[in-house]
């Protein structure tokens, strides 16, 4: 949540951001944008337990971290 005392500083600065991204295409000053959230991707360590009569199936809560990254992406 943002503080009311900051609020239009904020917005201001948010209005700046969004006028970049309406900016028309220019090969020579791409834009992209850059997620601020690293994601994961990640795999299981063990094959899960498949469901049988009378019981669900389990699943490890162990993974194994393939790799992290960052998502940079030029808005269409």
């Amino acid at each position: 949540m943002i503080a009311p005392q900051t609020n239009a500083g904020f917005v201001a600065a948010m209005e700046d951001v969004l006028e970049v991204y309406q900016r028309p295409h220019d090969p020579q000053r791409p834009v992209v944008c850059l997620d601020e959230t690293t994601k994961q991707m990640i795999a299981e360590t063990r094959a899960p337990i498949p469901a049988a009569p009378g019981r669900k199936a389990r699943h490890d809560l162990g993974y194994a971290l393939l790799r992290r990254f960052l998502g940079i992406v030029r808005p269409a």
